[in-house]
């Protein structure tokens, strides 16, 4: 039981490497998300899954995963930034595309 406990340690360790690597990769990540916020959500994320759950993520699948994670997140609350008058111009060209 051990084993499968520390197994999995080693895995959110990855994990928690993958994050602070994209991050540190990526300045929008760096500008708009706390590392360590980040990798406690991972964390807990991943660790609804089992050991052999997340063994079975090819390492680049992984990374992918994560990194859309990390740009939701990162993007999350974009709109709530902008002024009202650039508010207005965004509305105006979806309001165009549909």
């Amino acid at each position: 039981m051990q084993e499968v406990f520390e197994e999995k340690e080693i895995l959110l360790s990855h994990i928690c490497q993958i994050v602070k690597n994209l991050i540190q990769g990526n300045n929008l990540y760096q500008e708009r998300l706390n590392i360590d916020e980040m990798i406690q959500l991972m964390v807990n994320l991943f660790k609804r899954f089992s050991t052999e759950e997340i063994k079975a993520i090819t390492n680049d699948d992984l990374v992918k995963r994560i990194d859309s994670i990390l740009v939701l997140e990162a993007v999350s609350g974009t709109l709530n930034d902008l002024t009202p008058e650039q508010i207005k111009m965004y509305e105006e060209a979806v309001e165009r595309r549909w």
